[in-house]
C-alpha cells in the first residue's frame, strides 16, 4: 500500500467535515463529489445556495452527501460572528461581519475556529497570500509558532531512505528568506505535520552548504542559529544540523562527514531548506531529474487545518490534498467532537 492509499484509508476511517468557500468552482465541486464517493470527508459548501446549486447543475455534480452553509443568511452569519467574537475579541463584530459579507472564506474560517468544521480548503480563487492572511487572523498560529509555512512530501523513484522512497521537505512555498527564529518555526511545524500526517518519528535536518562546521559564513550562521532555537524550543524532537544534503540522508556520507553522534545525520526523513531559492530549485531538480512526485505544499503552523491549493491542480490532486487535510485534522485533534 503506497502513501496515498494509506492516506485515503485513514481519511475514510473517520470522515472529517471540510469547508469549501469556493463552492461554485467546477474543480472544487468535482473534487468534493469524488471525496463523497470515496467516503473520505463530509464536504460543507459555503456560499449562496442558489449559486452553488446552479454551478453544480451546470457541471453535472450531484450534491448528495454534501451540506450547504448559506453565507448570505444574515441571521446564521450573525450567530457565527457573535460566537466567534466571544472567543476572540481582537476584531469588532462589525468588522467580522463586514469581512464575511465581502468574502465567504471568512465565514468558512469562523466555522473552523468554532469547531463546526475540521478543516478549510481554498486556493482556486484566493491567492496563497489571501489564505495565509485570513487564516492567521481568524484561526491564528499554534503556540510557539512565529510564522505560517509549508511542507511537501517527495516520492522518489529508486531512493532508499529511512522511510523508503519518501522524504519530507520545507519550506518551498511560503517563507522566502526566513530569519533564524522563523526557520526554527518551519522545522518544528514540519515535525508536527509529519507526525500527524504520516505517523513518522521526525528526524529533521537543517540543510546548508556546510556540514557541522566545515564552512563559515553568514549563511551558515543563520542555519546554526535556527538549529539552536529549534532545539531549545522543542528538545523532545530529533532536530539536528547543519548538514549538507548527502550528510543528512546518506548513512555512509554521514559517517565520514559528521564527527559526532547524531540521531538525524544519515537518516533524516525531513529536510529544511535555508531559503526559498534553495527550496524551489531543489524541488524542481528532484522532479525533473529523478522523476519524483511532490505532494503539497501543505500549509502548516495554524491552530487548525487551513489549506491552500494550486490553481492549476487537477481534480485528482485536489482529492489527494483534501484527504491529507482530513488526516491531519484527525491527528491534530481538530475534529468536531
Amino acid at each position: 500500500m503506497d502513501m496515498m492509499e494509506r492516506i485515503f484509508e485513514r481519511a475514510a476511517g473517520c470522515p472529517q467535515r471540510v469547508a469549501f468557500p469556493e463552492a461554485t468552482e467546477e474543480k472544487i465541486l468535482l473534487a468534493a463529489k469524488e471525496c463523497v464517493e470515496k467516503k473520505l470527508i463530509v464536504p460543507i459548501l459555503v456560499g449562496d445556495p442558489a449559486a452553488v446549486r446552479a454551478a453544480a447543475a451546470q457541471y453535472g455534480v450531484d450534491l448528495a452527501g454534501m451540506e450547504l452553509f448559506d453565507s448570505t443568511d444574515e441571521v446564521a452569519v450573525e450567530e457565527l460572528v457573535v460566537a466567534y467574537h466571544q472567543m476572540n475579541d481582537m476584531l469588532s463584530e462589525k468588522t467580522l461581519k463586514r469581512r464575511a459579507q465581502r468574502d465567504c472564506m471568512y465565514t468558512a474560517l469562523y466555522l473552523l475556529a468554532l469547531g463546526k468544521v475540521d478543516a478549510m480548503f481554498s486556493g482556486l480563487v484566493h491567492t496563497t497570500g489571501d489564505v495565509i492572511a485570513a487564516g492567521s487572523l481568524i484561526v491564528g498560529l499554534k503556540d510557539g509558532v512565529v510564522t505560517p509555512s509549508s511542507i511537501g512530501i517527495f516520492k522518489i523513484p529508486g531512493y532508499e531512505g529511512s522511510e523508503g522512497d519518501l522524504l519530507a521537505f520545507g519550506d518551498s512555498a511560503v517563507c522566502v528568506n526566513p530569519e533564524p527564529e522563523e526557520l526554527a518555526s518551519v522545522a518544528v511545524s514540519a515535525c508536527e505535520t509529519v507526525q500527524s500526517l504520516l505517523g513518522w518519528e521526525p528526524r529533521c535536518a537543517f540543510l546548508s552548504y556546510s556540514t557541522d562546521g566545515s564552512a563559515e559564513s553568514s549563511l551558515v550562521d543563520k542555519v546554526r542559529e535556527a538549529l539552536k532555537i529549534a532545539q531549545e524550543k522543542r528538545p523532545d524532537l530529533k532536530i539536528d544540523g547543519e548538514f549538507q544534503l548527502d550528510a543528512a540522508i546518506n548513512p555512509k556520507v554521514a559517517a565520514k562527514k559528521v564527527g559526532r553522534a547524531s540521531e538525524v545525520a544519515g537518516k533524516a526523513n525531513i529536510i529544511i531548506w535555508p531559503d526559498i531559492n534553495v527550496g524551489n530549485i531543489g524541488v524542481k531538480l528532484v522532479q525533473n531529474f529523478a522523476g519524483a512526485d511532490a505532494y503539497g505544499p501543505l500549509l502548516q503552523g495554524f491552530k487548525k487545518v487551513v489549506c491552500d491549493c494550486s490553481r492549476s491542480a487537477p481534480v485528482s490532486e485536489l482529492v489527494g490534498n483534501i484527504a491529507m487535510a482530513a488526516v491531519r485534522a484527525q491527528s491534530e485533534g481538530t475534529a468536531n467532537a
